[in-house]
């Protein structure tokens, strides 16, 4: 009787291990790791299971900063991009040898002949004419020289830097006490794309100059506003 209600009790653990395979030789049989995580099944296995979550979490950190480093990348090729297309820059001379310009009788635009430096290709060495190719704000220089001839012989230096025909700036100097003179005037200017600017000489007046380029107009964008 007393074997029997052993049995009687021992039934209900015997039930509940009915889901492991048990062996005459050892406890059990250990079920195949888990490839996925071998935490789940052997507990021995906890230190690579750590392992492996530290190459995940590794994994993880250098893919969002591969992925932050190819956002940044895009935004300076972007930057950079933009940069080469705001480029605009121009300086020229009035020639490389010895040349005169006027009197003239109507005001004229000067034709500069001698091209330093041309980015963008918007200054046009025939007609004289910068044409905006950018809507920004810009810096123009002009520097104006002429000489009498003699002494005594009267001086006569009369230009300006036009936007559209209207003045920005002007250089003038009369006189018949100096053979030779020169002035400069720089001015930032808010210009607009398709806006043509010019250097006028007024009637009556003239520029010399030679291979010393006394005579110049320059200018480039400082940003752009569009």
């Amino acid at each position: 009787m007393k074997g029997v209600i052993v049995l009687f009790c021992m039934w209900p653990l015997v039930l509940s291990q009915q889901g492991r395979s048990f062996s005459w030789d050892s406890s059990g049989v250990t079920p195949a790791p888990d490839v996925i995580n071998p935490c789940l099944t052997d507990q021995d296995s906890c230190s690579c299971c750590v392992m492996l979550r530290k190459k995940w979490e590794l994994e993880r950190f250098l893919n969002t900063s591969l992925n932050s480093l190819e956002d940044s990348l895009a935004k300076a090729q972007t930057t950079l991009k933009n940069i080469r297309e705001n480029r605009v820059a121009f300086s020229v001379g009035l020639a490389d040898k010895r040349r005169c310009v006027g009197p003239v009788k109507t005001a004229i635009n000067v034709t500069y002949q001698s091209i330093f430096i041309n980015i963008g290709e918007a200054y046009n060495s025939t007609t004289g004419v910068f044409t905006v190719p950018r809507s920004g704000v810009y810096n123009l220089a002009l520097t104006a020289f002429s000489d009498a001839g003699s002494p005594g012989a009267p001086l006569a230096i009369c230009v300006s830097i036009r936007q559209n025909g209207v003045a920005l700036a002007a250089l003038k100097e009369k006189n018949d006490q100096d053979q030779e003179d020169q002035a400069t005037v720089v001015i930032i200017a808010d210009l607009r794309v398709g806006d043509r600017i010019t250097v006028s000489l007024q009637p009556g007046c003239w520029l010399c100059g030679d291979q010393n380029h006394y005579n110049t107009f320059s200018g480039f964008l400082l940003y752009a506003t569009e």
